[in-house]
């Protein structure tokens, strides 16, 4: 079974919020996939190592797992591509909580290209399709996001600062379950 991009979106979304208790249809409602997309996603975390399944219809990621694949990986499978200047919403070193840490021109700083963005700047393809819009009324998600995006394209300061602040923020719930229910 092989990854797919929307399964780390899943699996960050619900890292963002233990110890919540997610069904699949509730999390594909809040991602902006189907119900039976996000039980997929699960199927192939789970087989991947990336999520455990201790019973039928719960699951929860494998945080150290989850972190060392964020880290190490996503940007070999899924690098992002950087696009022309466009509105959209800030992500990388434009979003917190790097954009507190680090200083950019104006206009420097990437976006997902989408209509209710309020920053314009260098566009950056996202890690799925739907997550600036699940990151629109997701702070906890922004966050792990920007932070994935500046680990598949930062500078090295960016990246360096990047590793620091998502292990933190990954790691800070590692006691944490959240389990999904059919």
């Amino acid at each position: 079974m092989e990854l797919k991009p929307q399964d780390l979106l899943v699996l960050l979304k619900v890292a963002a919020h233990p110890p919540q208790r997610w069904t699949y249809a509730a999390l594909g409602t809040a991602l902006a996939m189907s119900a039976s997309e996000v039980h997929a996603s699960v199927k192939r975390a789970v087989a991947s190592g990336l999520a455990v399944a201790p019973g039928r219809g719960e699951w929860s990621p494998v945080r150290p797992s989850l972190l060392e694949f964020v880290l190490h990986g996503a940007r070999y499978i899924w690098p992002a591509t950087p696009g022309p200047v466009k509105r959209g919403v800030p992500t990388a070193f434009g979003a917190e909580p790097l954009a507190s840490k680090l200083t950019a021109a104006p206009g420097e700083a990437p976006v997902w290209a989408h209509t209710a963005g309020s920053a314009k700047g260098p566009t950056l393809s996202p890690i799925y399709r739907t997550a600036p819009q699940a990151a629109l009324t997701d702070p906890a998600l922004h966050r792990l996001l920007a932070l994935l995006d500046a680990l598949r394209t930062g500078r090295a300061r960016e990246r360096a600062l990047a590793v620091q602040l998502m292990e933190a923020e990954l790691m800070k719930f590692d006691s944490g379950v959240a389990s999904a229910h059919q």
